[in-house]
């Protein structure tokens, strides 16, 4: 499903103007290598994303998420970073931001295939040889992917004034 019921019903309300969401991104590793998903809408290639329905815990999202996606099954390890995404606007002129919790996740079975229509594709790339992304979704996959990192990375910004 693209967009959570909730969203959708909230977007009545509100039409096109920004909401702030909670959000997920699932890092799938398998050995030295990430699962990635070819966006449907703009042709990215990134890990796999979702919002967190209303109640329902950030991990289990994460799993969920990259089942429905991927068909893949996997569980968290750990959550790797906790970030405010950029303000997005998406193809549709919805504009978001983000509160995006990054699982680090392990593969536990299943081969990828882009399983639902967020997607055109969900396949594994070596993570020294992954496609062209931005620099935010490559961090969120390094971080996931690093052996050292022991637990969450945690941002602190100055006020603006």
């Amino acid at each position: 499903m693209p967009v959570p019921e909730f969203v959708v019903e909230l977007r009545r309300h509100i039409g096109h103007a920004p909401l702030w969401l909670p959000g997920v991104t699932g890092v799938v590793i398998r050995d030295e290598q990430v699962l990635l998903v070819k966006r449907a809408d703009n042709g990215a290639w990134t890990a796999v994303t979702g919002i967190v329905d209303p109640g329902e815990n950030p991990a289990d999202c994460a799993v969920r998420e990259v089942l429905e996606e991927t068909g893949v099954r996997a569980v968290p390890l750990r959550l790797v970073w906790v970030h405010v995404s950029r303000p997005i606007v998406h193809v549709n002129g919805d504009q978001a931001q983000y509160l995006d919790h990054v699982f680090r996740m392990d593969w536990v079975a299943g081969s990828p295939y882009a399983a639902d229509d967020e997607n055109d594709a969900a396949q594994w790339f070596d993570i020294a040889a992954m496609p062209d992304m931005t620099a935010d979704m490559r961090r969120r996959i390094q971080l996931a992917a690093d052996p050292d990192s022991a637990g969450t990375v945690f941002e602190v910004t100055e006020p603006s004034d």
